[in-house]
């Protein structure tokens, strides 16, 4: 496995430059502004990953003032306790994407930030989750949430700002060429050699996941 200066030099040479590629890099917010977000913005911007999934993304962007709408700013108690009626309504609402399992997915999860309100909120529980430990933050999405396994959780993370890697095409081929994994990590072995790699690159750079991440997605695409 090359060290991450080796990485960053070869996304370097692809990217116009150190220089170019640092403006790229993005950063992640601190576990205070992640504490700070409301309920109701996390499980908008959990949805619309869900939703997402297998569609064309600007369909979902386009549609979405249409899903604030139809699930009432995404109200962590009215999603929580959606009946049938309201699941009826919506699976002939044309104002959305019409997925009974997806709009499932919205009650789901509202209810887990119901539960997570017992551990401090979403926001707290994202924001204080250590990075050497991320991997347990993405199964703990996937086993307590709803359709958010995959890449759907990480990169509902990452857009909130929640320092964290995405297992992009990209970033599995570089995790592939560095002899990390030998095909995209599914198993809990294989996403814990991934945390292990990510953690020595930390360790080796003071940098945070996210930097690292879109480091090695830049080496290859």
């Amino acid at each position: 496995m090359r060290a991450f200066q080796e990485i960053f030099e070869i996304s370097a040479g692809r990217h116009g430059g150190a220089e170019a590629l640092e403006a790229k890099l993005g950063r992640p917010k601190s576990a205070a502004e992640l504490a700070a977000i409301p309920e109701d913005r996390w499980l908008a911007e959990m949805s619309k990953f869900v939703f997402r999934t297998g569609l064309n993304w600007s369909v979902i962007e386009n549609k979405w003032p249409g899903f604030e709408e139809a699930f009432h700013g995404f109200d962590i108690g009215r999603c929580a306790l959606m009946d049938d009626v309201m699941f009826d309504a919506l699976l002939t609402d044309t104002r959305i994407v019409r997925h009974g399992a997806k709009i499932a997915s919205v009650r789901d999860n509202a209810a887990l930030m119901l539960e997570l309100r017992e551990e401090g909120g979403i926001g707290k529980v994202v924001g204080e989750w250590p990075s050497e430990d991320y991997a347990a933050l993405l199964e703990m999405l996937k086993t307590r949430g709803s359709r958010l396994g995959g890449t759907t959780g990480a990169y509902a993370l990452r857009f909130m700002g929640r320092d964290g890697y995405v297992l992009s095409k990209d970033v599995v081929a570089r995790l592939i060429a560095e002899g990390v994994v030998d095909k995209a990590p599914t198993s809990k072995s294989a996403m814990k050699a991934v945390q292990t790699a990510f953690s020595t690159w930390m360790a080796q750079s003071g940098r945070s996941l996210t930097e690292i991440s879109r480091v090695l997605a830049m080496s290859i695409g």
